[in-house]
């Protein structure tokens, strides 16, 4: 469950390593007393980058899209079991939601596969 100012981490070869969501493209609503758009996997986010790489591609700084790709959330599945990961990680993709890095680094959930993101399940060495 992602949503304003949650760190995540990028598990693609951009340069970037950490990001902070400022907005929640996907997503619903919560529960609760306030209503906020929260992001589950395979939704779209808008990150700040916060730590990059040296040489990099994308600059410390600079705002980027990104499909979350694991959370610290579990995601309940039709089967009635649940996933979860250590922490949450996204992927950095353009404007058609190709990826744009070409190595995806970590496992990647299965719902990925439904939301259409044929191209980082390709790219993945996992898929949980």
């Amino acid at each position: 469950m992602i949503q304003q100012q949650t760190q995540v981490d990028i598990a693609d070869n951009t340069g970037a390593k950490e990001a902070m969501c400022i907005k929640v493209l996907g997503g619903s609503s919560s529960k609760g007393k306030f209503k906020r758009k929260v992001a589950h996997v395979g939704d779209i986010i808008i990150c700040a980058v916060k730590k990059t790489l040296p040489g990099g591609d994308v600059k410390m700084g600079s705002i980027i899209r990104c499909v979350v790709v694991r959370t610290k959330h579990p995601t309940r599945r039709p089967d009635g079991s649940y996933v979860r990961f250590d922490r949450n990680a996204a992927v950095t993709v353009s404007k058609e939601n190709d990826p744009v890095g070409t190595r995806i680094f970590g496992a990647v959930a299965r719902e990925l596969r439904d939301k259409n993101f044929m191209k980082i399940v390709s790219l993945a060495a996992e898929v949980v």
